[in-house]
């Protein structure tokens, strides 16, 4: 392909259009559904039930330590699927790109998203691209929708939540947002933060198989552990409890939410997942997160307990406070 930028007529529907798709997108991560090229994907789904799920990803800057747009895509995606219990099988992707947009960096985005289905074991079926005027788009957006099948029996829900569960995180906290800002801002923390964006539909799998009356699967990411808890709280009726000695929370990450005045309770994670599952399969559920490829800082963090929906945290200095849902918007555009 000899364009070196998005151009509007790559959105027009005619030759140009199809050459973006077969030597960037095709060349990328197109399979034999996919190279069908029609305008709906014909898929084998065995059973009855599925899980369905979409978003769109606009982060800035597109490419940051531990990822990218497109890998962020694939990840954030596929584990919004995995929560619900089901097995990830398709994805499809939108592309919204900005005339001028190099396509150098299109092809970059394509293979990490390639890569990142390839992880994940799953196939981007079907996908739709659109032009914008130059200064309208910020260079790409990008549209997921995944589809997995559910197992007969199968009903994971944040509303699920009961006295005595146990509650488990996947690992660290805090990762992708402040690798965001600190990219975003050109800031120097005397090391590099990487964002934490991976696939966790394996590790989801694992879990399940170790400790299947798990009541459900959620990912801490816009609002952090702190909104994500509240949520389950809140849609449960229930009060959840956490130690803040319990959850791992990396030096760096720490130092830069203390200089920036952030929560880190409340920063955004794009490859952990917390889990609640009742007290006598915890340290089994506990075992299989940390037998997983990005769960080996996993770590039984609280409990829930009778209540009408709060959150509380017993701090490192014996106190409790409580902790709040995010209110606005403390870190934008980091997904």
């Amino acid at each position: 392909m000899k364009d070196e930028t998005v151009l509007l007529s790559h959105g027009s529907g005619g030759t140009m259009m199809k050459r973006i798709i077969d030597e960037v997108f095709f060349e990328a991560y197109g399979g034999a559904i996919l190279h069908r090229a029609d305008d709906a994907a014909s898929l084998v789904m065995p059973g009855e039930r599925i899980a369905l799920s979409t978003d769109t990803y606009v982060v800035t800057p597109h490419f940051f330590p531990g990822g990218d747009i497109g890998r962020l895509a694939i990840c954030g995606t596929v584990n919004d699927v995995a929560t619900s219990g089901a097995e990830v099988r398709y994805l499809s992707c939108g592309f919204i790109l900005e005339e001028g947009y190099p396509i150098e960096n299109l092809r970059r985005i394509c293979r990490s998203m390639a890569e990142a289905s390839l992880e994940a074991g799953i196939e981007i079926v079907t996908g739709d691209t659109k032009v914008v005027d130059r200064g309208h788009g910020d260079g790409v957006y990008i549209n997921t929708s995944g589809v997995g099948i559910l197992p007969d029996g199968r009903d994971l829900s944040g509303s699920f939540c009961k006295p005595g569960d146990c509650i488990l995180i996947s690992g660290s906290i805090g990762d992708h947002g402040i690798a965001i800002i600190s990219t975003r801002e050109d800031l120097s923390f005397g090391t590099t933060i990487e964002s934490d964006a991976a696939p966790l539909n394996h590790l989801i799998a694992n879990v399940l198989e170790a400790a299947p009356n798990v009541h459900c699967f959620r990912d801490p990411t816009r609002g952090g552990l702190s909104s994500t808890l509240n949520e389950l709280a809140s849609t449960s009726g229930v009060n959840i409890t956490i130690e803040e000695a319990d959850v791992v929370v990396h030096d760096q990450v720490l130092g830069a939410c203390e200089m920036l005045g952030y929560d880190v309770f409340q920063v955004a994670n794009e490859g952990k997942m917390v889990c609640v599952v009742p007290a006598q399969e915890a340290e089994a559920a506990l075992n299989a997160m940390r037998a997983s490829r990005y769960g080996e800082e996993a770590a039984i963090i609280g409990k829930v307990e009778e209540g009408t929906g709060k959150v509380f945290l017993h701090t490192a200095f014996g106190s409790t406070r409580v902790l709040d849902m995010l209110v606005g918007e403390q870190l934008p555009r980091i997904c």
